[in-house]
């Protein structure tokens, strides 16, 4: 860890909101005129899209069913963990871009959507590093990630609406049969039970959202759960930790129809996520910088 050059990390899987997280983020560090240097956690896979294709078809061919962009084999975990370690003591490092779709494409000569961007330097004079992706607070044998992070943010929906989400998405958008998401679903399980599940009990702060309607069965479910069908768990796992403290009257207080179900949990209506968001990070933003 560094409190000159801090870095923060959102990790959860595809689809569990840490999209949301971003964007608070944004709003935060434009309001206190920061530069983030931004890190996509999709831009350390190890293989691109079409390599990444040819890779499960040959892990399969192999009888290995378990490929997938939540393990080892599909990412650099270390070259995760080096940059990590590199910003902690210098403020530096190199990053490069996934390019998803053919608007972030565009500005690339040569390059289409499923591609990465060449390596280059972080800029200097950034204030933090921001990470969002999969695997920010990965630990095992081979890196630990958790040692080189400030504040680690987990987002984490229950499993079965993070099945819809994907379901829903993957149907709709990308043109593939339930059938067809559910068997990567499936192959992704081993992976997601090994190396995303762990992280939770390494990070500060945990975000889950919670449906309150019936969700039992993901496959035939034919709508996501709004915000307002849906509560947010917001759990700290020691919040005598978190720089400058956690206020729990002044929450309570702040949001609405919040309660506290622990002595370090906090549920909020779900349409209230960002704003809790904001409420809890920005004192907690500021209180790291300010220890520069």
């Amino acid at each position: 860890m560094s409190k000159k050059h801090p870095i923060i990390a959102v990790t959860g899987s595809s689809g569990a909101g840490t999209s949301t997280v971003k964007d608070a983020f944004e709003h935060m560090f434009r309001r206190e005129g920061l530069t983030p240097a931004v890190i996509e956690g999709d831009s350390f896979h190890r293989y691109d899209r079409v390599s990444m294709k040819e890779q499960v078809a040959k892990a399969e061919s192999e009888g290995n069913n378990n490929f997938s962009h939540f393990g080892p084999e599909a990412n650099e975990f270390g070259l995760l963990a080096d940059l990590f370690k590199t910003y902690g003591e210098t403020g530096g490092g190199k990053r490069r871009l996934y390019l998803h779709s053919d608007e972030e494409a565009a500005p690339y000569d040569g390059l289409v959507p499923g591609q990465f961007t060449p390596w280059e330097d972080i800029p200097s004079g950034t204030d933090l590093m921001f990470y969002e992706g999969l695997h920010g607070a990965v630990k095992n044998d081979e890196v630990d990630m958790p040692s080189h992070v400030d504040l680690k943010i987990g987002v984490v929906p229950v499993i079965n609406l993070e099945w819809i989400q994907k379901i829903h998405r993957d149907t709709s958008q990308r043109g593939y049969s339930s059938e067809a998401v559910m068997d990567t679903i499936m192959r992704r399980m081993n992976d997601y039970v090994h190396y995303i599940v762990p992280q939770f009990q390494h990070t500060d702060i945990n975000f889950q959202r919670v449906p309150v309607v019936d969700t039992s069965d993901p496959i035939i479910a034919r709508d996501i759960p709004t915000p307002d069908e849906s509560v947010i768990v917001i759990r700290f796992r020691r919040p005598e930790d978190i720089p400058g403290g956690v206020n729990f009257p002044y929450l309570l207080q702040m949001i609405p129809h919040s309660f506290m179900s622990r002595r370090n949990t906090i549920v909020v209506p779900g349409g209230k996520m960002g704003f809790a968001m904001e409420l809890i990070l920005t004192p907690i933003l500021r209180e790291m910088l300010d220890r520069r």
